[in-house]
């Protein structure tokens, strides 16, 4: 691989990008690459690191190698495309394979781009760009309402009559689940998968947690959210 322990500023911007890489001199050779770039980047050596990590903040793009310890590149790939939130991100594969079978297999799967090693540092930086570019389109704001709450998917803020309510984003995204699913209950094990993604390691009173906190925020609203026993909860007009 071509390696550069010095760059100079191509880009600016805020972009986090996640890398997956169990080669630790590759994956550090990235991560400080892209964070001298105009990107942030966050490194990771497997599965078992990097799910906690997306369920707790979603990156711009990922750099996903395909041989990894334990779980493969191509299984996180599948899990990832087929998440509600987490199969938008855009995902660029890395592997020392160079067969066609294993490119067909990962563009199939969903992958934005398949680069081979060795590679140049300066060609993969070009390629994030390029993908970027490419799945940059801007989403319309979007609002929900019930009753005398409103929520504005695009801006992530939430309104009780005229009064702004601070969220959390996990409670933002319960929120937003419950709302356009008005009147269907949700269990606690779709939630945990919509929310904190299909792999989370958490266990459902996750959830119970974060609806009482939910409800401790929206006032005479908190109403709205009906508690199923031994189910889950679904968003409901009482009167």
């Amino acid at each position: 691989m071509k390696l550069a322990h010095k760059t100079r500023k191509l880009w600016v911007g805020d972009d986090m990008i996640y890398c997956v890489e169990d080669e630790q001199n590759i994956q550090e050779l990235i991560v400080y690459t892209l964070n001298n770039t105009g990107f942030q980047a966050r490194g990771f050596s497997d599965a078992k690191s990097f799910y906690p990590a997306i369920a707790d903040e979603k990156p711009e793009l990922i750099l996903l190698d395909i041989m990894l310890p334990g779980e493969s590149g191509l299984s996180i790939l599948k899990q990832l495309k087929t998440s509600i939130t987490t199969k938008n991100i855009p995902v660029i594969l890395l592997t020392a394979k160079n067969s066609e079978y294993d490119k067909v297999q990962g563009l199939d799967l969903g992958a934005d781009d398949y680069i081979t090693k060795p590679f140049g540092i300066m060609e993969l930086v070009a390629r994030v760009k390029a993908v970027l570019r490419r799945t940059d389109k801007p989403t319309p704001s979007k609002t929900i309402s019930f009753k005398d709450l409103t929520i504005d998917t695009q801006r992530h803020f939430v309104l009780l009559q005229d009064k702004r309510i601070i969220l959390t984003l996990k409670e933002f995204e319960l929120l937003k689940l419950l709302m356009e699913n008005q009147g269907i209950v949700l269990t606690r094990d779709q939630l945990l998968e919509q929310i904190w993604g299909y792999d989370y390691y958490g266990e459902t009173r996750t959830v119970d947690v974060h609806i009482r906190t939910l409800r401790s925020k929206l006032e005479h609203a908190s109403d709205y959210i009906e508690t199923i026993r031994g189910v889950g909860y679904k968003m409901v007009d009482k009167e």
